[in-house]
């Protein structure tokens, strides 16, 4: 199925959810946002929160500094 995610075409398996595509790019939960098609999606629905074909998904990393 095909998704834009941060912008970019990327071709997801049917039935993946966001707790899925996290591990699959070896993407720590916590250091994330995760938002499809404008909504924000909390961080304890991740794991049950399943992409679907079309869907537009921002992964927003947090970054430390100083």
């Amino acid at each position: 199925m095909q998704v834009l995610i941060s912008g970019e075409p990327e071709e997801l398996s049917p039935g993946i959810t966001v707790g899925d595509y996290l591990k699959s790019q070896d993407i720590n939960p916590r250091s994330v946002a995760v938002e499809i098609n404008l909504a924000i999606i909390p961080r304890d629905s991740y794991d049950t929160t399943v992409i679907h074909e079309g869907d537009k998904i921002e992964v927003v990393m947090f970054m430390g500094g100083g």
